[in-house]
């Protein structure tokens, strides 16, 4: 008897990223690895993110996902698609088992499970957005990640301290706005004879800037559409990205990070973060930006105390075991339905 077969229905593009298409692709794999099926409904973009890291991952492409999925048969869906609300939800799932993975409460959604990774995120914020008999499962202990994190988490924690050798510069594979080469010309001139391991997506906009860059500075390499994260994530001393579903990334291996806010819907998160002490934030629309940016890493790099204390508070947001728990939570409702 073959599993549930599980729809994706995702966003990924030049303004949104690829974080939509990775973090549901994470979850699908936990669902595949408990015997469901899965394939993927979006935009154009979300074909070239499945192309780099999930060759193997049935999917549908085109410029409206609804259409898209209403041409796919399903026994559950999962949204993950910040321009689809509650109406969206409810005429694609047409009464299947369905799980909207959110980040903003900011509108009415369908779903029977919502999945809200935000760290300060409350079931009152969704008082009248999702359904009353939806379940919650929200904070970064259900953030999907992949399992290699995990894998490396008690080894990495292990040898965590010592002096910055190495940084890890990731602000998310489509690279909005050419942000990543902005980033790594404010660290060059900073950051003396210390490595930068620049993780980037095939279509990234700073990719050829960089690339010519890299051929005279020997301390940068580049790592395009990466199956190596966990690896470089493990082996980095501190980062620099974005915070969006990278963050629980890092947090798993404890790595102090220097958070750059880019979009509305991150920066509660971050701000919850840095008030917490999990991270340094900067805001990339803050006015004096540039050096803010500059004090920021200038205290990462020096203070070996505030290294220190930044990985014992990351390492305590999550565990990396979110996937598993999302996907066992889902899986039990589809069963109950089914029965």
């Amino acid at each position: 008897m073959t599993g549930p077969r599980i729809l994706f229905v995702v966003d990924a593009g030049p303004e949104v990223g690829g974080g939509h298409v990775m973090r549901s692709l994470t979850l699908a794999r936990a669902l595949q690895a408990q015997g469901a099926q899965c394939g993927f409904a979006g935009p154009p973009a979300t074909a070239e993110i499945l192309d780099a890291f999930a060759p193997d991952m049935a999917r549908r492409v085109a410029a409206d996902p609804t259409a898209a999925a209403a041409r796919e048969a399903f026994d559950a869906i999962v949204f993950d698609h910040y321009g689809l609300s509650e109406p969206d939800h409810s005429a694609v799932a047409k009464g299947c088992p369905t799980l909207v993975i959110d980040d903003l409460a900011d509108r009415a959604i369908g779903g029977d499970i919502v999945l809200d990774s935000g760290p300060a995120r409350r079931a009152e914020d969704y008082l009248g957005l999702a359904p009353e008999t939806a379940r919650l499962l929200l904070g970064p202990q259900f953030a999907p990640i992949r399992p290699e994190f995990a894998a490396l988490r008690a080894a990495t924690l292990a040898h965590r301290g010592g002096p910055v050798r190495r940084i890890l510069v990731a602000m998310g594979l489509t690279d909005v706005g050419g942000i990543t080469a902005r980033i790594v010309e404010r660290m060059r001139p900073r950051i003396q004879d210390v490595a930068l391991d620049i993780v980037l997506g095939a279509g990234a906009a700073s990719l050829a800037g960089l690339a010519r860059v890299a051929r005279r500075d020997e301390r940068i390499s580049l790592h395009v559409d990466t199956p190596d994260m966990a690896a470089l994530t493990a082996d980095a001393d501190i980062a620099v990205g974005a915070p969006g579903s990278s963050t629980w990334e890092r947090c798993v291996l404890g790595l102090p990070s220097l958070l750059v806010a880019l979009a509305d819907n991150q920066r509660p998160a971050a701000r919850t973060l840095a008030e917490r002490g999990v991270a340094l934030v900067v805001d990339i629309d803050e006015p004096e930006f540039d050096a803010a940016f500059d004090r920021a890493l200038s205290r990462l790099l020096r203070d070996g105390d505030l290294r220190a204390d930044l990985s014992r508070a990351s390492a305590e947001v999550c565990d990396g075991e979110g996937a598993a728990r999302t996907a066992e939570a889902f899986l039990k409702l589809i069963a109950g339905r089914e029965a």
